[in-house]
């Protein structure tokens, strides 16, 4: 017979334990800069501020009384593209040495408590980004795909944005420059026929008077 799981919200005690369930999560993720802090102090401070911000809700469930999984979600009122309440799940994570043992069906269950008590009509969650396995879970429980997130940080962000406003090199200015040159002289060459004849037509007029064309220059040369 298994063990029971209890699942309830964190307290300050808890948070440690689930700080050091995190820094796993991190590590196990191929894109672990995106989850989380690696300093598990820093941790412990973030789980904190969750905790006091309104609708915060941090989840964990025990085993034996230590930690072996956590649901960080938050509620979110009513707001400009939404008339009705939600349930946002940053994160959901079971300890690799306490999974197949119903602790993500209990995190779960606890979640949708935790929703249709704050009448949240929808439940949404961001899988740890490279875990299929919770990718898997959660789409046997219902959940489907509806937008994808994108992130950066905010210095390179800063730093992109700052590069598409700076004037382009000199040495790019020196390079259109040299192409329009290249242009021109290409159009005055073309206007004066295969055989550079503006000598010839400046000549021709100071003797004639006469205005002569490319074609018509051509034909008074022998030959």
């Amino acid at each position: 017979m298994r063990p029971a799981v209890e699942v309830r919200p964190a307290v300050g005690d808890d948070l440690p334990g689930i700080a050091v369930l995190c820094s796993e999560a991190r590590r196990e993720s191929a894109s672990g800069a995106q989850i989380c802090a690696p300093d598990e102090d820093r941790l412990v401070r973030h789980l904190s501020v969750l905790l006091t911000l309104p609708g915060g809700n941090v989840l964990v469930a025990l085993h034996d009384g230590r930690p072996v999984g956590f649901v960080l979600a938050r509620v979110l009122e009513p707001h400009l593209f939404a008339d009705e309440p939600s349930l946002y799940v940053e994160a959901v994570y079971v300890g690799e040495d306490a999974r197949r043992r119903g602790v993500g069906h209990a995190l779960l269950s606890a979640t949708a408590e935790l929703a249709a008590g704050a009448g949240a009509t929808h439940v949404y969650s961001v899988p740890i980004p490279g875990s299929r396995g919770v990718q898997r879970f959660l789409a046997r429980l219902g959940f489907g795909p509806v937008a994808g997130h994108r992130v950066v940080s905010t210095a390179v962000l800063q730093r992109r944005l700052a590069s598409d406003l700076t004037p382009p090199a000199r040495r790019g200015t020196r390079s259109l420059e040299d192409l329009i040159a290249r242009r021109r002289r290409a159009r005055t060459e073309t206007m004066s026929g295969p055989v550079d004849l503006r000598e010839f037509q400046a000549e021709y007029r100071s003797r004639t008077g006469v205005v002569t064309t490319s074609v018509e220059a051509r034909e008074t040369l022998p030959g």
